[in-house]
């Protein structure tokens, strides 16, 4: 089944992505584009690898912080971030 019908990526190319390492929506996007254009598809690639299409998600919740975005009025000048 497709899950990005603007690049036509389908649910097996996903999981393959994800076995390769890409466990995040950002990742498979990399990987494939897939999210990219209209982001229609994004909820369906999150919940793809929710449900264990990335083998090493664990490690992905255990160490790293998820990204997120910083608004460009709100992000912390240089001598700030220290």
């Amino acid at each position: 089944m497709y899950v990005c019908n603007c690049f036509g990526v389908t649910e097996e190319q996903v999981r393959k992505h994800a076995d390769g390492g890409a466990c995040t929506p950002r990742q498979i996007a990399s990987a494939c584009k897939a999210g990219t254009d209209c982001g229609s598809c994004v909820r369906r690639i999150q919940a793809l690898l929710g449900r264990g299409a990335c083998p090493r998600r664990e490690l992905v919740d255990q160490g790293r912080p998820a990204l997120t975005a910083v608004a460009p009025d709100r992000a912390p000048a240089l001598d700030e971030a220290a």
